[in-house]
């Protein structure tokens, strides 16, 4: 019994003894050619271009995959479009950067051109002839709009990549859907948005076709321009 409390105790000391070097290494290693940044992975992107993140981490030559972690990831998050940075590493010489991005809801005019904008109607830095996203196409960059779209993103994803523009009348947001109209308030929720779908099928297994689903009335859904 003591020979295996002696040999239990010989482990955890040199278990102790490991972390302790360890916990105290990336000072130490910082100064080592060895532990040089060679390689940056990122994880993450799908609309920003990766040369941009690497531009944002103002990496010296001297840097080591061992240095603060933390300043990096901030100028990582300093980049729009950018909503969180984590940085790893892989020894002996690997950053691993993990990001996420803002998600784009719609494609609007900026200029002569499209720009892409997220559900508060802001512009991302995301040039979408360069990723050709499949989205809906904004009258304007317009942060009513936009969060309606967010909204239907979020509850229904099907009805979303269906949907071919989206506009302003008044104080309420319009949805192209296949040629019909699909009507809601700003305020609209999930279950406004799975209201009119319900209707929408019910419809269709009717053998039905409709013009506009009207859903910004609490509890009923206003179809017009039925035919049978």
């Amino acid at each position: 019994m003591a020979g295996r409390l002696r040999s239990a105790g010989k482990v955890l000391g040199v278990t102790a003894v490991c972390a302790v070097v360890w916990l105290g290494a990336p000072p130490l290693l910082r100064g080592l050619e060895f532990f040089r940044v060679r390689r940056v992975e990122i994880t993450g992107l799908q609309y920003l271009e990766p040369s941009k993140v690497i531009a944002a981490l103002r990496l010296s030559p001297e840097a080591s995959v061992f240095d603060d972690p933390a300043p990096l990831a901030r100028r990582v998050l300093s980049l729009p479009g950018i909503t969180s940075a984590e940085v790893g590493r892989h020894v002996p010489g690997t950053l691993l950067i993990a990001v996420n991005e803002a998600v784009p809801v719609a494609l609007a005019p900026r200029g002569d051109a499209l720009a892409m904008v997220d559900a508060g109607g802001r512009v991302l830095p995301f040039d979408p002839v360069a990723s050709a996203p499949d989205l809906p196409l904004a009258a304007a960059a317009d942060g009513v709009v936009a969060r309606v779209l967010g909204v239907v993103r979020d509850s229904d994803l099907n009805l979303f990549g269906r949907i071919d523009a989206a506009w302003r009348v008044g104080p309420d947001v319009v949805l192209e859907v296949e040629g019909r109209r699909l009507w809601f308030g700003t305020r609209v929720s999930a279950e406004d948005i799975r209201a009119v779908m319900a209707v929408a099928q019910a419809l269709t297994r009717q053998g039905r076709t409709y013009q506009d689903l009207d859903g910004r009335f609490a509890g009923q859904v206003i179809v017009r321009g039925i035919r049978a």
